[in-house]
């Protein structure tokens, strides 16, 4: 089908009260994208021609992300009248007068539908010139849910809500997916003539179908295979389902590209990260937002990785790591803390118990624990001691500090920013740096050392450490 004669409705109106959430049903989160995300994706991707959500609850927020974000879509708002019938008709009265080709009506909270299963759905529909197709499933328990009741040769008859069902129609297991295909114009005629009268006091949308048999227009029914498709979401606990079983489906593909996930159960990938082939995803590790591992990487066990990069061959262990980039061959971990800004060059290496911010960090450079870096640029080939802090606030604003090339700082430093450390200079242990270093020197407090003799046995008689001092000295 040209995409000039395709256009597809998402239906994103409804408040969603079973989340039991300030935030839209549509706007909860699933695998890095809203659930509203996914469908738009979809929708977007089939290359129609006019893509329509239509929205009423949280509107302002609905509208600032799908402009922000699918900002080809042509946004329609439900009026007071209630259903999915006037949901639909507010969205038809989006396209142009003159548009005859086929409707798409999808739900914003079924967000595992794909484009081969809609594809597959609009062949069907224009192979035998159909006024509506129909998109159905098989529900073990299919309460709640509008029947798909049919003829004794199998022929659609109608859909009925469950609350409008009569018992003999409740024990029907076929369920309505809430996913159709229309000729545009017959639908408008239908939506017309669509009441009130049920016990929702709503449109309904699956009255078209009845009208238009009625009408002596054709309506088929089809099944899907694969339920989880179509699955919806009204709760969290549905979520929480979804959720797990399209995460599934990411590691499986991931795998089938050649990444190695240990234990995909406690491995969790958004659909937005990108990994390269023979990555390895250790137990416990999260790959959130617009992350990406190059090839040969090694990222967990228990590794929180946000909108960051990880180059080729390295390894984070333990970790947590929000907008930063790790350099191929680089190590990170166990137990380090990645806050925005950092950038940690090739073969460098963030060592445990080390939190880092809006630090760039050289190639081969090392800092290995227990330290904090923060608003810091480090050269090449330096090695950061142990215990090193980069005090960079003074109590009102922020500064630098930069660190040259092959430094070698010693354990237990601070330094006071903003200052500068030359190429190859030396900091010995327990230095306070608060004046810049040149090239090549070494920074020392001079402070001589004091020993108090006898002062533990003077001063503290009676305790263990006051005799075993007496004992040694006899």
């Amino acid at each position: 089908m040209g995409e000039k004669h395709l256009a597809v409705v998402v239906l994103a109106a409804g408040e969603g009260t079973r989340m039991r959430s300030k935030t839209p049903k549509v706007m909860h989160e699933l695998a890095g994208l809203p659930l509203l995300g996914h469908v738009l994706a979809t929708a977007t991707s089939l290359g129609a021609s006019h893509v329509i959500p239509v929205i009423r609850h949280k509107r302002e927020l609905l509208t600032e992300y799908i402009n922000a974000y699918f900002p080809t879509s042509n946004i329609a708002h439900q009026d007071e009248i209630p259903g999915t019938g006037r949901a639909v008709e507010c969205g038809l009265a989006q396209l142009p007068a003159d548009f005859d080709g086929a409707v798409v009506v999808t739900s914003g909270d079924v967000p595992l539908l794909d484009v081969p299963t809609i594809e597959a759905l609009l062949d069907a529909h224009l192979a035998g010139d159909f006024a509506a197709t129909i998109l159905t499933s098989f529900a073990d328990d299919p309460s709640g849910y509008g029947r798909i009741v049919r003829k004794a040769d199998g022929s659609f008859v109608q859909i009925v809500e469950h609350r409008d069902a009569t018992d003999e129609q409740l024990e029907i297991a076929e369920i309505n997916a809430g996913i159709y295909v229309f000729d545009a114009a017959k639908l408008r005629a239908a939506l017309q003539k669509v009441g009130s009268h049920n016990a929702q006091g709503e449109k309904y949308l699956t009255d078209v179908a009845s009208l238009l048999l009625a009408d002596g227009d054709s309506v088929q029914a089809l099944a899907i295979a694969d339920n989880w498709l179509v699955a919806g979401i009204n709760d969290r606990v549905q979520l929480s389902e979804v959720a797990a079983e399209l995460n599934q489906r990411i590691c499986e593909a991931w795998q089938m590209a050649g990444v190695t996930i240990q234990d995909p159960a406690s491995t969790w990938i958004d659909i937005t990260v990108q990994l390269g082939e023979d990555v390895t995803l250790l137990p416990g590790t999260h790959l959130k937002g617009f992350s990406s591992i190059g090839e040969g990487a090694t990222v967990g066990p228990e590794v929180v990785l946000i909108d960051s990069q990880v180059g080729e061959r390295a390894t984070v262990v333990k970790s947590h790591v929000t907008a930063s980039k790790i350099g191929a061959g680089a190590s990170v971990g166990p137990f380090s803390y990645l806050r925005p800004g950092t950038d940690l060059g090739a073969d460098g290496k963030i060592g445990t118990f080390v939190e880092t911010k809006n630090a760039k960090i050289g190639a081969g450079s090392k800092v290995p624990h227990l330290s904090y870096v923060g608003d810091a640029e480090i050269g090449e080939g330096s090695n950061i001691g142990a215990g090193t802090i980069f005090a960079n606030y003074d109590g009102v604003a922020k500064h630098s500090s930069k660190i040259g090339s092959h430094v070698r700082t010693g354990s237990h430093n601070v330094f006071v920013a903003p200052i500068t450390i030359g190429d190859g200079a030396y900091t010995a242990a327990g230095t306070v740096v608060r004046r810049s270093v040149a090239p090549g020197e070494l920074a020392m407090n001079v402070a001589p050392q004091r020993n108090l003799a006898d002062w533990v046995i003077s001063k503290r008689p009676g305790t263990q450490a006051a005799e075993a001092a007496q004992k040694a000295k006899n």
